[in-house]
């Protein structure tokens, strides 16, 4: 069956994700939603049993990544004072108002699909913080082109400046057929740029991972109630690796939180953890 254009149908997920942010101090109350809360209390009880039974849960990943991308980014603003960030796929995250107060040279651009970037219009505008230097927009990542493709998203911005990439939450939801021409895309459009560089999550399937069985029937459990396909894309970092320079980036490099227990308020899980951080550099 083909891919639907609109994945507007997994946007429960960042309601719930949006709500973990809000409970542990990343988020200001201005981002709590009803359903989200509604979401998270439904969910602790297995949220528990999780982290019982595997060292980890859902909302353990959600933290590692949320922190390890956040880190990167301040590597790159640290090197670029004048970066500019679009943030795919938005959702209710924070991070956007977070950095913009905290670096005020950079752009800071939040994207989405028709819904949610009206809705973080609206919740954005209430807190003040839109300007020309922090705006939502929207974004297909399906879609080749036309005014509401990545490559269009792109061209909008100061092709003089450095540019990172940032999609959290979003690609395992695509099989590797459906997401990768999204990558080579943006492997191409990032060329135009003195620097383009790409941050996103992945939850791989290594063969000597811990629960690799349960993290499949998760995966299949999430898509059942998100109504989207959950894939699970690598086997392995030189996989990984290698499919990435297929799409025509330069480089990559996997970040394991586990490297980053002793330097980021990261919570730890009992053996390898599930995520990894994907960095990839446009040639």
């Amino acid at each position: 069956m083909a891919q639907r254009l609109d994945t507007s149908s997994i946007s429960f997920t960042a309601l719930y994700t949006g709500q973990v942010w809000v409970r542990n101090g990343l988020s200001g109350p201005g981002f709590r939603t009803p359903a989200g809360a509604l979401l998270y209390g439904a969910m602790t009880p297995f949220e528990a049993v999780g982290k019982r039974l595997m060292g980890g849960n859902i909302r353990t990943f959600l933290l590692q990544r949320h922190h390890l991308i956040d880190a990167r980014l301040e590597a790159l603003i640290a090197d670029h004072p004048d970066l500019q960030i679009v943030e795919i796929a938005c959702g209710l995250s924070p991070r956007g108002s977070r950095l913009r107060a905290r670096h005020p040279g950079i752009d800071y651009v939040e994207a989405d699909l028709p819904d949610m970037a009206r809705r973080k219009q609206r919740l954005l505008a209430r807190q003040g913080t839109l300007d020309d230097r922090h705006r939502v927009e929207t974004v297909n990542i399906l879609v080749a082109d036309g005014e509401h493709s990545v490559a269009a998203l792109l061209r909008r911005l100061d092709p003089a400046r450095p540019v990172a990439v940032v999609t959290e939450g979003l690609i395992n939801y695509f099989d590797l057929a459906t997401i990768s021409p999204f990558w080579a895309r943006l492997a191409e459009g990032l060329k135009a740029f003195p620097r383009g560089v790409y941050l996103t999550d992945n939850y791989p399937l290594y063969a000597n991972m811990r629960f690799h069985r349960t993290l499949k029937t998760l995966g299949g459990l999430l898509g059942a109630l998100s109504r989207s396909n959950v894939a699970f894309h690598f086997d392995s970092d030189r996989a990984t690796r290698a499919h990435f320079r297929e799409q025509g980036f330069a480089a990559l490099t996997v970040h394991d939180p586990a490297d980053y227990y002793g330097t980021l308020p990261i919570p730890r899980t009992r053996g390898t953890p599930m995520v990894r951080i994907l960095e990839a550099e446009a040639a």
